[in-house]
């Protein structure tokens, strides 16, 4: 017999706040963390917005000596899951073998990789930093966040672009039914509002230019949305075992009950036509909770602001809920922080949590005008109060990757 688990637990750092607490005020305010980018000059870049995270400093959190050798994705990592550590209290009671951390993140540390090679290139390879390949590499975070919390189980890092951190989740879900470990810290981190990647994204002609708005830029099914706007941060969730929870008497935000995953097959960028591998795991993660589509009542999409992502994901959830996807309520996270990559489903299983708990769903912001192709009730600019039970967050990745988690109330 499978497992339960629930969450008990929450930690970020994003464009909206540097914790849960002020993230969660931000979205149900309908507050938008994008600005025109400032970490650099980027007079000659087709995009000139991001959701950066503002006022931070390492030093708080970190000694010097240490936050030199963590790229900014580590650091962010370590911060969101030092407070969904600190706010599950599971550290005073936990057995180290049987706890582990299961990361996601799209790309890793990128910084790092164009510092070193800036330096390669202009003042040879003896310039490189020791610190360089563990400072870089996609897993590190996993590592960084065990060592210092002395988690000694489960411990390794998915990357699937922008599903990266849902299938941390769904993974570290499935660790705990089965019996592989009774707690895990996952979620995803990203830092990628930097030059190099900016400019990848600018050449594939995928993010929005509206520089002249940064705060309605991030425009999820509206007509005239034009692209997504890139971000950084970290949302981190803890997962308990069921018993393991209630026998130290542990917050219970939510349970985690259903997981669903799919690949398009389709194409490296695209989503398949009228959002088939995304319905698919919409259905999957339905079937493994047990839940009825008519059940669900809030949905979080991945909504990124893309013409074509926002179109099929509205057909996907009108493929799996029928007649019922007029009545469901959508809203996209990404409206406001903009797209954290392999962070988003971090930050957006955050926002699925506090909606069960808190019985009020954010909005999506900068609805102006209607897309004939994107007909659901996606939340539009203020926060609706209403009873929750079950919430689904979505998230799909470059290559055809499909991650949907379901979420119920304990």
């Amino acid at each position: 017999m499978k497992r339960r688990v629930v969450v008990t637990g929450l930690g970020t750092i994003n464009p909206l706040g540097h914790n849960t607490s002020e993230t969660w005020e931000g979205l149900i305010n309908g507050k938008s963390g994008i600005a025109l980018i400032s970490r650099f000059d980027c007079t000659d870049y087709p995009s000139q917005i991001a959701g950066e995270i503002k006022e931070f400093d390492p030093l708080n959190h970190f000694e010097k000596k240490e936050a030199k050798k963590l790229d900014p994705y580590t650091l962010y990592a370590l911060v969101a899951a030092n407070e969904a550590i600190e706010d599950s209290g599971f550290l005073k009671n936990y057995t180290p073998d049987k706890a582990g951390v299961i990361t996601g993140v799209g790309i890793g540390g990128i910084l790092t990789l164009q510092e070193e090679i800036t330096k390669l290139v202009t003042a040879g390879p003896r310039k490189i930093s020791p610190h360089f390949i563990p400072k870089m590499i996609a897993d590190i975070a996993a590592a960084q966040i065990s060592i210092k919390h002395n988690l000694r189980g489960i411990n390794f890092n998915v990357v699937s672009a922008c599903a990266s951190a849902n299938h941390a989740i769904g993974t570290a879900f499935r660790s705990i039914q089965y019996g592989d470990a009774d707690i895990i810290v996952t979620g995803g981190a990203e830092s990628s509002v930097e030059e190099i990647s900016v400019a990848g994204f600018c050449s594939m002609k995928a993010l929005s230019t509206r520089n002249d708005d940064p705060l309605t830029a991030s425009r999820p099914f509206d007509l005239g949305r034009d692209g997504f706007v890139m971000a950084e941060g970290a949302g981190f969730i803890v997962l308990e075992e069921l018993e393991h929870a209630l026998k130290r008497g542990a917050k219970i935000y939510c349970e985690l009950a259903g997981y669903g995953m799919s690949a398009d097959a389709y194409h490296i960028t695209a989503p398949s036509e009228n959002g088939e591998g995304g319905a698919r795991a919409i259905s999957m993660a339905l079937r493994d909770a047990d839940v009825q589509p008519e059940e669900v009542d809030y949905f979080n999409a991945h909504g990124t602001s893309t013409p074509l992502n926002d179109k099929n994901e509205t057909a996907s959830i009108r493929t799996v809920f029928g007649e019922y996807a007029y009545k469901l309520k959508v809203s996209s996270t990404k409206s406001m922080v903009g797209h954290m990559l392999g962070a988003a489903g971090g930050i957006e299983a955050i926002a699925c949590a506090k909606t069960i708990e808190t019985g009020i769903i954010h909005p999506t912001i900068n609805q102006f005008e209607k897309d004939p192709d994107c007909d659901l009730d996606y939340t539009p600019h203020k926060s609706v109060k209403k009873d929750i039970n079950t919430v689904m967050s979505n998230s799909l990745g470059f290559g055809g990757h499909n991650g949907v988690l379901l979420f119920k109330k304990y």
